[in-house]
């Protein structure tokens, strides 16, 4: 068993590698994978491919490298600790809350006339605090109500308050100014800054690292939480911890990259079907590599059809999400 996980995750690693180098070469302008290499490692190539690689093509293949895996880990944490196959990194509602941080900000603030101190915020800033703000809330809900599935509930219903007053905004907004949000729902890979990579890069990766601590408590959690209790995990302790993880994968990557939809629903049960394994000891990294190549390989198909990343990872997820319904149907029943 052990062979077969290590040579899965040499697969797995090395498709991510393939489909890296493939995102750079990939655009308006083709270029070679040797000239790749030679940009990346300072090589012989010419300098308009070496600015193309390392300015452009560079930034946004490490995006989707690190958003993929975040997405992936956040939606097998979720799905664990809800115990339900349809949870996603969404379903607390962060996606929707950094949804009406933008909204304010792209089409709030002409309406309601706010401070050029919160217009000067961008709209990366505003999805953060939109997203950090939605979670503390539920934080606070958690405290008092011990059920996870009230909680799934209200972050549900958390979404639907928040997605009327969205529209709300849109009805009343210019058209300018809606047209730029419909822009930002539809998920981008190439719209983060190098400043920004300053941000993004070390909460995704901060998020990751906590995230492998919560593999114990997610393999107890599998068997239900009175059972962990009883192996004296701390419940609250472990809740806390999986909700500040949301918070750095799933808030930074809407707040810089958009609401990229299915990813975190999907990867999970493609990983699970990949290893035929419930240990989280396997499924963690092998969601991380998986979800990292999948998105990836996504980036490469929008670009290759000129279409929003969020297009396509819905035509791949939908199908994944369809075949899990229709698995666990008699689940849902009873």
């Amino acid at each position: 068993m052990k062979t077969r996980n290590s040579i899965l995750f040499l697969v797995l690693g090395a498709l991510a590698v393939l489909l890296f180098l493939l995102d750079l070469a990939v655009g308006s302008v083709s270029i070679p994978v040797r000239q790749i290499v030679a940009a990346l490692f300072g090589g012989d190539c010419p300098e308009d491919v070496s600015n193309i690689v390392l300015n452009v093509r560079l930034i946004k293949a490490v995006v989707a490298l690190l958003a993929g895996a975040a997405l992936g880990v956040c939606g097998l944490q979720m799905q664990t600790f809800f115990r339900n196959p349809l949870a996603g990194p969404y379903v607390l509602g962060i996606s929707s809350g950094a949804s009406l941080g933008v909204a304010l900000y792209v089409l709030g603030a002409p309406i309601v006339g706010l401070p050029a101190v919160f217009m000067s915020l961008g709209v990366a800033g505003a999805a953060w605090i939109g997203a950090a703000l939605v979670l503390v809330l539920i934080a606070a809900v958690s405290h008092r109500v011990k059920d996870i599935m009230v909680i799934l509930i209200l972050g549900m219903m958390f979404s639907s308050g928040i997605g009327a007053v969205v529209q709300i905004l849109q009805y009343l907004s210019r058209d300018e100014a809606l047209k730029s949000y419909v822009v930002w729902t539809m998920g981008s890979l190439s719209d983060v800054t190098g400043v920004q990579m300053w941000i993004l890069v070390p909460a995704v990766v901060a998020g990751l690292v906590i995230s492998i601590g919560t593999i114990k408590p997610l393999n107890l959690l599998l068997f239900g939480p009175e059972y962990a209790r009883s192996m004296g995990l701390n419940v609250g302790r472990t809740r806390s911890l999986l909700f500040l993880t949301a918070t750095l994968l799933v808030g930074t990557v809407t707040a810089f990259c958009g609401p990229i939809g299915f990813i975190g629903l999907a990867i999970p049960h493609v990983t699970r079907m990949l290893t035929g394994n419930s240990d989280h000891r396997v499924l963690m990294p092998a969601t991380m590599l998986s979800g990292a190549a999948i998105l990836t390989a996504c980036d490469i198909i929008s670009k290759a059809l000129v279409l929003p990343v969020n297009a396509i990872t819905a035509l791949l997820g939908i199908p994944i999400v369809m075949w899990v319904v229709l698995k666990n149907s008699r689940t849902f029943a009873s």
